[in-house]
Formats: structure tokens, sequence, C-alpha cells
């Protein structure tokens, strides 16, 4: 008798288990399929609401957890639907309600938006498996890899998906911006102007394009680029310090400076950032150049408020210490060119008491010979002419500034010679003019030259 009680409750048991597992099978994939079409329908907070109900009786239903994590993404609440495809990926389980390759699409989008570089890689390496030939999948992976400093391997991901779908415009731009950091000019250009062809809207394609091109010293064709590139609003700064420098290098101030006062109009509060230091310090340059030294040192001092040791601009700043202070000085350096020439004839005879025979303007300065003066001292004397060079530049003079003279000695048959100039002379210099008959008066001496001038006061600013 009991042998059949227990073997009623077992079958009773066996039974209730079997109903309740057949309604499960029946009832849970409708549920599903419920939550599906509110999601279609939009409506996310009754589908969230049927997702958290199933998985209050069931915590390990990927498919529920799936579905709650996209109700989140409907509703603006990413950092939730993460942590619900999170759970799904400890799950692991997919089926036609799980799509495998939509989820780990929708998470490794997610992961790279909340900078989990690494889990995003993962996924994205995962699916070049999953779906071997789909090209955007391996142009993800490179992405990631060349974001980790990975460039050996995302190259290696870019060219695979380059290969089966040459139309990805980002694939080129990527691969172009690694060939070219890692000092493949060549092969870079070809991938920007592969990533212009398919997308003429790739200002930044632009921007790198023209940095070759300018490296290339092809600047004529870099600052047409550079003026495309800079369209795009966060590029133009850039781009206008770029094309300034394109005219700098082709020796066109004049067109030079326009560029660059307009970047530095354009220098917001971010005054430290490089490409508003570079402004600066590129416009000062021309200010130099034109003897502009007002301008010149207000750009100066500005980069040295943000950033003392940027470049040579300390230096700069001590070297004209003494525009500021002596007007002599001053005069010299920013007189234009014919009062420049007018101020050199006057040290000539004053402060060297030497006769003028003739002159001659060359860029940067003038050259004067001179012989000794007419005193009857020297009546009877044979008067040796003397070549002397007056230099108006900044950087220090080196032994090929004293070559120079020496030729130009030579070709005129002066055997003494002189150079004196607004900065100094490199050690290089000062060896070679050594046992040789020329005379190097840096800045020092010129000063002292200029206190021995008389400079009309109708001279001065």
């Amino acid at each position: 008798m009991s042998f059949i009680v227990v073997l009623i409750i077992i079958l009773g048991v066996a039974i209730g288990f079997l109903s309740w597992f057949i309604v499960r099978m029946v009832a849970v994939p409708r549920q599903s399929r419920a939550i599906a079409g509110l999601l279609k329908q939009g409506k996310s907070s009754s589908a969230a609401r049927a997702a958290k109900s199933l998985l209050s009786r069931d915590p390990h239903n990927a498919v529920a957890h799936w579905f709650l994590g996209q109700a989140y993404l409907s509703d603006g609440k990413p950092e939730l639907a993460l942590m619900e495809f999170k759970a799904v990926n400890q799950i692991g389980q997919f089926d036609a309600d799980l799509p495998e390759i939509e989820f780990r699409t929708r998470i490794a989008t997610l992961f790279e938006r909340f900078n989990q570089t690494e889990e995003a890689l993962k996924e994205h390496i995962l699916l070049t498996k999953l779906e071997p030939g789909k090209a955007s999948h391996f142009l993800d992976a490179g992405r990631l890899f060349e974001s980790r400093g990975r460039t050996d391997v995302a190259v290696k991901y870019l060219r695979k998906a380059i290969e089966m779908d040459e139309r990805l415009h980002l694939a080129h731009h990527t691969l172009g911006a690694i060939l070219y950091r890692t000092k493949h000019p060549m092969e870079a250009k070809a991938e920007f102007e592969a990533a212009l062809k398919w997308n003429p809207d790739d200002y930044e394609a632009f921007y790198f394009l023209g940095k070759i091109l300018k490296e290339m010293s092809d600047f004529t064709a870099a600052l047409l680029v550079f003026e495309k590139a800079s369209r795009s609003p966060e590029l133009k700064l850039k781009c206008l310090v770029e094309r300034g420098g394109c005219y700098m290098s082709q020796g066109a101030i004049d067109k030079a400076i326009p560029e660059l006062e307009r970047a530095v109009k354009m220098i917001a509060k971010d005054e430290a950032a490089p490409e508003a230091l570079y402004a600066r310090y590129f416009l000062a340059m021309c200010y130099e150049k034109t003897r502009n030294l007002d301008k010149a040192i207000e750009q100066w001092e500005r980069i040295y408020g943000k950033k003392p040791g940027f470049r040579d601009v300390a230096e700069k700043l001590t070297q004209y210490q003494e525009y500021r202070t002596d007007d002599h000085m001053k005069d010299f350096l920013t007189c234009g060119k014919e009062e420049f020439l007018e101020l050199c004839k006057t040290m000539v005879q004053e402060g060297m008491s030497l006769s003028i025979r003739d002159t001659a303007e060359i860029s940067n300065g003038v050259d004067i010979i001179a012989v000794e003066g007419e005193s009857e001292k020297w009546m009877g004397a044979k008067k040796l002419p003397r070549l002397i060079r007056f230099l108006r530049v900044s950087d220090n003079l080196d032994d090929a500034a004293v070559r120079s003279l020496i030729d130009q000695m030579k070709k005129l048959g002066v055997v003494r010679g002189c150079i004196t100039t607004s900065s100094g002379f490199s050690r290089t210099a000062l060896e070679f003019a050594e046992n040789r008959s020329v005379e190097l008066l840096s800045k020092d001496k010129l000063q002292e030259l200029l206190s021995k001038t008389t400079i009309p006061s109708t001279r001065r600013k």
C-alpha cells in the first residue's frame, strides 16, 4: 500500500514538473514575442516592465536581459543597457530572439562609448570570426588596435578591410594617419587621397594631405589643400597657421602675416594650446623679419606668459632687451632701408673715422667700402680699402657668413674686412676668422659704435 502511495506521489511530481515545463516552453516565448512587439512599437517603458517581470521569475533569462537592455537604450539610459548586456554575455545563450551578431555589435558600441576599449576590441575580433566576410568588423578592430598603440596589428586589419571593400573611406583615413605618424609619407598620401575619393568632405584628410605636401615643399598645392581643410571650424585655426608657414617657406612674408594675424584673432580661451603658441610664434618671426619689433615682442611676451620654455622665446626677449632702452639700437633694427644705409655710413665716418668710397645693399644689410680718413697724417700713405658689412639678423652668424665676406673681398680686390651684426657669432665663425684679415663685431661692439654716432632725432619714433 505504501509503495503505491509513493509511486502516485512521484508520478504527480513528474506530471507537475512536465506541465510547468510545457507551460514555460509555450508562455515564455509568447511573452518574449510580446516584449519584442512593444519595442517595435516604441513602447520602451512597457517593454522594460514586461522584461523585469520575466527576470523576477527567471534571473538567468538571457532574452529578457537583452530586451531590457534595448528598452534602456530607447529610454536614453546606456549605462543601464550595458549592465544588462553584460549579463547576457555572462549567460552566453543565443537563439532567434537573441541574435549573437547583433548583440555583439551593440555591446561593442557601448564598450567603446564608455572608454572600455579592451572589451570593445574583444567583441570586434569575435565579430570578424562570426562574420569573416564583413569589412566593417575588420575596420573597427583596426581602429581599436590603433587606439591601443598596436599600429602593426592595426595596419593588417585595416588593409584587410580595404581589400574587402575599397569604399570604406574611414579605413583609408585611419591607415593614412598611421602611415603618416610612422614616417611613410608617400603611402599615407595615397591613403588620404583614397579617403577623399570616397568622402570629399573628409576635412581632416585634407589637413593631413596638406601637411604631407608642405613637408615635400610643394607649397602651392599645400596652400590649396589647407584652404579646403579650413572649411572645418575645428581645423580652421590649424590651417591658418599651416598656410602662414607655407608662405613663410616661400619667402612671401607679406602674405604670411595676414594668415597668421587671422589665426591669432581666432585664439579663444586656451592660449597655451600648441596651435595658439605656434600662431603667435610664426607671426612674431614675420614681424621680426619686417622690422616691426614692437609687435614681435608683444607676441613673444604673450607666449612667454603661457609657456616660458617654448622654443627660443626667452632668448628672443633677452636678445631684444636693449631695444626698449637703447634708442640707437632701436633705430638700427627698425629703420627703413634708406635710413639704415645712412646710419651705417654715419657709423663708418664717425665711429670708425673712415672715408666712404662705395656702398651696396645686400640681404639683411649693407656693404660699405671705406678707406682711412683724408687727414694730413695719411696724405702720403697708400690708402688700403676695407669692406665693412653691416647685418640686421636675429640668429648668430656662423662660418658661412665669414666665408661669404671673404669671397666678396676677393672679387673686389680688398684685403681687409669687417662684419658688424646686431646678434653674435658662433664658435665656428670665430675660429674661422682667426688668422684672417676679418674683424668680427657683435652686438656689444655695435652698441659702442652707435654710441659714437650722431643720430638725428627725426629718425626716432
